[in-house]
């Protein structure tokens, strides 16, 4: 038990002081943890240049687009999404930069999808990994947890058959019924 304390404060302690000077290679073999193995290679990359702006880390070939671990974050996460949810992201980027967050940024989106002028396509998938940190020297993400989100814009328990609460850990269940930004969540257990 205590060495495992020890190497998690480790790897939370480095892990916080490389995500301010990560270098685009570990940022993106951080970020494309979070896609399919079989799709890792050729998935687009987005992360953190020197002086923590956004970016292209790498050109794609599929439809993947993956995002390294924020520095400005105490959150250690990386993320996959289908192309096709970029311009909802990109958006929300975009708010937030100017401002908008929360409730407000959120229901922003939502205007724009139901106006069509923003676009969200039904079944696209976004896949999240967090953890507590990583070795800076492998990679290797400490206490990873993966959850999965499938967005449906417009669908409800109804049109689903699936719950507007988890039953379990693990199950899945739609989060925001109704709405433009429902998604059907997929949490694992802790651990899993």
């Amino acid at each position: 038990m205590k060495t495992t304390t020890l190497l998690f404060l480790f790897l939370s302690t480095a892990a916080s002081a490389a995500l301010a000077q990560i270098s685009p290679e570990l940022q993106i073999t951080l970020a494309v943890q979070a896609a399919p193995e079989t799709e890792r290679a050729a998935a687009a990359v987005h992360g953190y240049d020197g002086d923590g702006t956004f970016t292209t880390l790498r050109e794609g070939s599929n439809e993947l687009i993956c995002i390294a671990p924020n520095p400005e974050s105490d959150r250690f996460e990386v993320s996959c999404h289908h192309l096709g949810l970029e311009p909802f992201f990109a958006r929300g980027r975009e708010l937030l930069a100017n401002g908008v967050e929360g409730e407000e940024r959120t229901k922003t989106r939502w205007s724009e999808i139901a106006a069509g002028t923003l676009s969200l396509p039904s079944g696209t998938t976004n896949t999240i990994v967090t953890g507590s940190g990583f070795d800076p020297d492998t990679g290797a993400i400490a206490e990873s947890s993966t959850r999965w989100v499938i967005y449906m814009p417009g669908a409800t328990a109804g049109s689903t058959g699936l719950p507007e609460r988890p039953m379990g850990p693990g199950s899945p269940w739609l989060m925001f019924s109704g709405t433009q930004g429902a998604h059907i969540m997929i949490t694992p257990a802790t651990g899993n």
